[in-house]
């Protein structure tokens, strides 16, 4: 047994648990705040959400005892919150509830909603309730319900408040009661820091802290050559904002410091648009020819995020005047995005943009050995959905040739 001490609805409470018990049993069976429902106890429908140190947190994941000396906020300790009682009358006046099972995981997620966000659309909103499923209403009145909160409030000028208070990154209710302290005192002491924190101008903002330990989920090679000398090709690779120019979609913030890059990139997949905003790392090693770039980025409106680790090797090619690149990539998608991070597929439409860097490439390096005024024409922008599909019918007809055995 181990005891949890956690602070709960503004109470201070202790109990002995086994160190397996979660947080919604512990609330459920320990303070008899049955308000928290507990559904696929996998962390998918939200219906088991509350508020651990402010941030909404799925309790049937989470250990009591990882929350030691953490704040807990469940759906009754809301009974007197001003944005809460808000969205219950919004809930019953838009039929946002029937059988009301999820309703209390709706409310706080819905809260954190209309906290954070200053005039979000509808599909804003469907977005970041997504992770809270409803069998009954078809999503419709929750959404209404919400949206009425917010234009409320704003109306009476009540503004939204960039992420909510948060001032750290990491799990909700970490275990460590004086940094828990500490980031009050900061938000009461500082509330210039958090301000100029989240300025929209930020583009790391809006990227994923890089962890030291992260390794990716898929890595492949490829390799591309180009009619330029190596010393041309190498001294190219070096000028970080002319490589971005080359990569279709991609743009930086500003001027790289000291190797270190802020930027973003816009990715189109079919209906599906996504711009991410990140950070990156520049390494390279003049001995070697050879250089890393290391990088995270966020894309806010489909909630995806990547991280990818690009490694690359510049050497004479067969043939004289001639630069192969070899190139290594190790990345990491996670989000609405995902579905497209099938390692294959990925490494097909890979190939197609490297082959619009390696144009775009061509023609800047030819256009500088030429003497020509003025920028060299460049492709910008591919759509990846079409590419996809172009990726799909290459590899049906390959299947289709395998089958038949007759050559595409």
């Amino acid at each position: 047994m181990s005891t949890v001490n956690l602070v709960v609805n503004g109470k201070s409470v202790s109990a002995d648990v086994q160190p397996r018990t979660h947080l919604a049993d512990f609330l459920r069976d320990t303070q008899n705040l049955t308000g928290t429902h507990i559904g696929c106890e996998h962390g998918v429908c939200g219906a088991c959400t509350i508020l651990v140190d402010g941030v909404p947190t799925r309790s049937c994941i989470t250990f009591a005892v990882a929350c030691q000396q953490a704040e807990v906020t469940t759906i009754e300790g809301l009974d007197d919150d001003e944005i809460a009682r808000e969205l219950r009358a919004a809930f019953s006046a838009e039929h946002g509830l029937q059988c009301g099972y999820c309703t209390p995981g709706m409310i706080v997620s819905a809260r954190d909603v209309v906290l954070r966000l200053d005039a979000p659309s509808e599909h804003d909103i469907r977005v970041a309730m997504s992770g809270n499923l409803c069998r009954c209403t078809g999503y419709v009145g929750i959404t209404r319900a919400i949206q009425r909160v917010v234009e409320a409030r704003r109306a009476r000028g009540i503004a939204a408040i960039p992420n909510g208070h948060r001032t750290a990154l990491g799990p909700s209710g970490s275990g460590h009661a004086d940094a828990v302290a500490a980031g009050a005192t900061a938000r009461a002491a500082a509330p210039a820091t958090l301000a100029a924190a989240n300025k929209p101008a930020a583009a790391a903002s809006a990227a994923p802290r890089k962890d030291a330990n992260w390794k990716p989920q898929t890595n492949f090679t490829q390799s591309f050559t180009v009619s330029h000398p190596v010393d041309v090709v190498w001294d190219f690779f070096g000028n970080i904002p002319e490589v971005a120019s080359c990569l279709p979609g991609a743009s930086l913030a500003g001027d790289p410091v000291d190797g270190h890059v802020e930027g973003q990139i816009k990715v189109k997949v079919g209906p599906i648009s996504a711009e991410f905003q990140g950070v990156a790392d520049v390494a390279r090693d003049e001995a070697s020819r050879t250089g890393t770039i290391d990088g995270a980025g966020k894309d806010k409106r489909s909630n995806s995020a990547t991280r990818g680790l690009i490694g690359y090797a510049v050497k004479p090619g067969d043939n004289p005047g001639q630069t192969r690149v070899d190139v290594n990539i190790g990345f990491t998608l996670t989000g609405m995005l995902a579905q497209f991070s099938r390692s294959g597929l990925v490494e097909d439409v890979a190939g197609r943009l490297i082959g619009a860097f390696v144009q775009n490439l061509e023609a800047k390096l030819s256009h500088q050995a030429s003497g020509g005024t003025g920028a060299a024409p460049v492709v910008t922008e591919l759509d990846a959905g079409s590419l996809v599909f172009s990726v799909i019918i290459s590899r049906f007809k390959m299947l289709w040739a395998k089958i038949t055995g007759r050559r595409t």
